[in-house]
């Protein structure tokens, strides 16, 4: 079983929402998960993950949500590398805006330039389409950490 930590970038709570939801899923297939509302750098490299999942809403124009901005700059300026560890982000966006799931995007491209490796091609979840989020991302969830869970 993986040790998971659980990122977080939320404006309005959909994110948090999906997070919260996917925790009690995660350890029930076994994984080992912290949650990160307020993520720090330092707390999550001392949790020692083997797989980083991003749970993020896109706000203002492709921005990424002031809880977690402070981490993904630290990230960006610190620069630790990810070498033979993975992630997978889960994007919450609005198709009807042109920065659809932006912040997602932006966390895939700065955990792939650190070498993390995609455990799974990011998810975008639709607004325009869902009003619960957590319906799309928990099978999602599960389709992909059941599988690794049994290796």
């Amino acid at each position: 079983m993986a040790k998971i930590a659980l990122i977080v970038g939320t404006v309005y709570g959909a994110a948090q929402y999906v997070a919260e939801e996917a925790l009690p899923l995660l350890t029930g297939l076994g994984h080992e998960v912290a949650l990160y509302d307020e993520a720090k750098l330092d707390d999550v490299l001392s949790f020692n993950a083997d797989i980083w999942l991003v749970v993020s809403s896109t706000t203002g124009q492709g921005d990424i949500p002031d809880n977690v901005f402070p981490f993904f700059l630290d990230v960006q300026n610190r620069f630790p590398l990810l070498t033979g560890k993975k992630f997978a982000v889960i994007a919450l966006g609005d198709s009807s805006y042109d920065t659809f799931c932006a912040a997602g995007e932006k966390f895939r491209e700065l955990l792939l330039e650190i070498q993390g490796t995609e455990l799974a091609p990011m998810l975008r979840i639709d607004a325009g389409e869902t009003l619960e989020p957590e319906s799309i991302a928990l099978p999602w969830l599960k389709q992909q950490f059941a599988l690794k869970s049994e290796k």
